[in-house]
């Protein structure tokens, strides 16, 4: 079984900034990609940003910019470093791991996974 626990939420003010950190652990031989999405009170839950094994990213358009996804392999460890909060980023905001791998015959084919969300509140 794989677990994601999530760390580095909390209250900032608008113009501040927090790093989110994800840990995977469990039986992993690798992860495709790492990413994280957030959920605002009454909304759907959105991609924020992801980055694959080999390290290249997307980013949703509202936060292009302002945010950096990054990722530690060896660590099964993905980050996200806020800058320049807006009160538009309060959300429960949730690392997925996608295929992962818990052996090299299963890479390509792996299973996705959801830590259980981190709290970011930014006041204006």
């Amino acid at each position: 079984q794989v677990q994601l626990v999530e760390s580095g939420g909390g209250l900032v003010q608008a113009g501040g900034s927090l790093r989110l950190s994800c840990a995977a652990s469990g039986n992993i031989f690798s992860i495709n990609v790492m990413g994280w999405y957030r959920q605002a009170p009454g909304k759907q839950r959105e991609l924020v940003a992801t980055i694959n094994y080999g390290g290249s990213t997307t980013y949703a358009d509202s936060v292009k910019g302002r945010f950096t996804i990054s990722r530690d392999n060896a660590k099964n460890t993905v980050y996200l470093q806020m800058n320049r909060l807006k009160p538009e980023d309060t959300a429960d905001y949730y690392c997925n791991a996608a295929g992962v791998a818990r052996a090299a015959w299963e890479i390509g084919r792996g299973s996705d996974y959801w830590g259980q969300g981190t709290q970011v509140t930014v006041s204006s």
